[in-house]
């Protein structure tokens, strides 16, 4: 089943992941549209897996979270990723998980208090899981400039101004 996400849609996107908190009576003013049309339409790509949900972002520098780290991980036996995977999002300082092409099967994103906790999570908690072969920190983040949702909704680039999306 093919459903089409159209200007509309693609509006209410650019403005919600700007602000997620934006009430739906102000994305209903910029969009020129009754507030109940917005929550439908919201609902409608909620239920299509567009919008997979909201969240606060938390200052992890503010919350004694002072390092944070990019980890490539080997994975010896891959019947066993799954099993992997699962450990791994137990790990509560591991906050993104990405399978990846290249030398590592799995890059993580990590932030821990200081460099001491970023070692006992590598050492103590990722090696040794089963399956786990080497890791290698790849790069230690000074300072986040920017983090944002995809921004890939101006659609005026769009020949018909529409495009498709499975669902």
């Amino acid at each position: 089943m093919k459903h089409q996400i159209d200007h509309l849609d693609k509006k209410i996107l650019k403005l919600i992941s700007q602000n997620a908190r934006i009430p739906f009576l102000e994305v209903a003013r910029e969009c020129n549209v009754s507030g109940a049309a917005i929550h439908q339409r919201v609902q409608k790509l909620i239920n299509l897996g567009v919008i997979k949900g909201s969240q606060f972002v938390i200052d992890t520098y503010k919350i004694g979270y002072q390092t944070c780290a990019y980890i490539g991980i080997n994975i010896k036996d891959m019947s066993l990723f799954n099993d992997v995977i699962a450990k791994i999002r137990a790990i509560p300082e591991i906050v993104e998980c990405h399978y990846t092409t290249g030398k590592y099967a799995v890059l993580v994103k990590v932030y821990a208090k200081d460099n001491k906790h970023l070692l006992n999570i590598i050492l103590d908690r990722i090696t040794s899981i089963e399956g786990v072969g080497n890791t290698e920190t790849f790069q230690m983040s000074l300072d986040e400039i920017f983090n944002r949702q995809l921004a890939a909704f101006d659609d005026d680039n769009d020949a018909d101004g529409e495009d498709e999306t499975e669902g």
